[in-house]
């Protein structure tokens, strides 16, 4: 008899753009073909967090093989609510449950539906996966079915996580699914869960096996060597700095070749005559500069997506805050060497494990960085030690085999 499992996230569908949203339809995807598993996931109508208005129509479709129940938002985006709440706990130490609820709410998406779904409907399913802390559905959702729930919080050291009314649920649940080992050490030292049984398990990464790199670059005019970012455009993504940091490495970029100082052994040195240019898709609301080295895409297939990933020199991840980062390693699946934020844990722990890329702290950093990257048997060698590390432990098959054996010795 098959195991009815549901996953519970706040977006879902192919247009939905997040790092949770994604890991919870690829691997809702993933688990429905497997023999013995009936999947549906339960979210809201919303496409846009910044309103969480209703967009999606159906209150039901199936999206490749997997059911999709949608629930109409009631509240739209409090952000005043949120930052009171915030001024509050902070200024005037207040963290009572009820104003730290009340800020749960606020930041949404409000679908009392879905919860009360959960309650009546509990005995239907084997189990609920419930994806990421942060938002209303899986914090009021998991208190309903603490028995049946497996939890992947997708957690890291942001501000929200220590609300007190957190401690609750990542002691209550059944399992917890981590994504790296570091949010795993960072969850277990804050809220002391070392009891949850618990596994570190990423997602399944999947690159196509066609490279259609040149043609992307002419149908949208890019010539010469660049960077990618792929991700939400956000400033709190880092991306304004990745800006900053790339015009700032081609203004300094020499003239002439007699301008170029320092030695060859000066990693230092800008050892480049032409401008690096940095791609970015996604979508977001910060204003791009106006500068012919920057090109913006904005929301992009996933063929054009890895079509810009193979045709760039690295992928660039510039957030300080990350619990897995998807897209870094699509890039490093490619092949690509990786230059990512060291302020991360994650990030930088993919960096030491893979030795495939570097991590950068401040301008220097990422120049020097960019500068080695710029040798093409360097950027070979790390491309190479990238694509083994995505390979050797980010295989679907073996991902999600472990994951589903995970979910049924929580539910037998």
């Amino acid at each position: 008899m098959s195991k009815k499992i549901a996953f519970i996230n706040q977006r879902y569908g192919v247009e939905v753009l997040g790092g949770s949203e994604t890991y919870t339809r690829k691997t809702a995807e993933a688990l429905a073909l497997r023999d013995g598993f009936d999947v549906e996931v339960l979210t809201s109508k919303a496409l846009d967090f910044k309103t969480w208005a209703d967009y999606f129509e159906k209150d039901v479709e199936e999206i490749n093989g997997v059911t999709v129940r949608r629930f109409s938002v009631k509240k739209e985006r409090n952000r005043l609510v949120q930052r009171s709440s915030q001024i509050m706990m902070h200024n005037l130490g207040i963290h009572t449950k009820d104003l730290e609820e009340k800020r749960l709410i606020a930041r949404g998406p409000f679908v009392p539906e879905l919860v009360e779904f959960i309650k009546e409907h509990k005995d239907e399913y084997d189990a609920f996966v419930f994806v990421t802390y942060l938002y209303y559905p899986a914090y009021f959702g998991a208190k309903e079915v603490y028995d049946k729930a497996v939890f992947v919080p997708t957690a890291h050291d942001e501000e929200p996580i220590y609300m007190n009314i957190f401690d609750e649920l990542f002691n209550n649940v059944k399992g917890i699914v981590y994504l790296t080992e570091e949010e795993k050490k960072f969850v277990n030292e804050k809220f002391h869960n070392e009891n949850v049984p618990s596994i570190v398990n990423g997602m399944g990464i999947e690159i196509p096996a066609e490279d259609n790199s040149k043609d992307f670059c002419e149908k949208n005019g890019i010539d010469g060597r660049y960077i990618v970012y792929c991700g939400r455009i956000e400033e709190n993504k880092g991306v304004k700095t990745l800006i900053d940091y790339v015009q700032k490495f081609n203004s300094e970029i020499p003239e002439s070749k007699n301008e170029i100082k320092g030695d060859a052994d000066d990693s230092s040195a800008q050892n480049c005559s032409e401008p690096i240019k940095l791609v970015l898709t996604g979508k977001g609301n910060m204003s791009i500069p106006e500068d012919e080295n920057i090109k913006y895409l904005g929301f992009v297939s996933d063929e054009d997506k890895f079509s810009a990933m193979k045709g760039s020199m690295a992928i660039c991840l510039p957030s300080e805050f990350e619990s897995f980062s998807i897209t870094l390693l699509e890039g490093m699946g490619c092949g690509k060497p990786a230059l990512v934020n060291a302020k991360s844990e994650v990030l930088k722990g993919h960096i030491e494990k893979s030795e495939g890329g570097f991590a950068f702290g401040n301008y220097e950093e990422f120049k020097e960085s960019l500068n080695k990257l710029l040798d093409e048997k360097t950027n070979s060698e790390l491309g190479k030690k990238a694509y083994e590390y995505v390979n050797r432990n980010y295989s679907s098959d073996a991902v999600i085999s472990e994951f589903s054996d995970f979910v049924v010795s929580n539910i037998s």
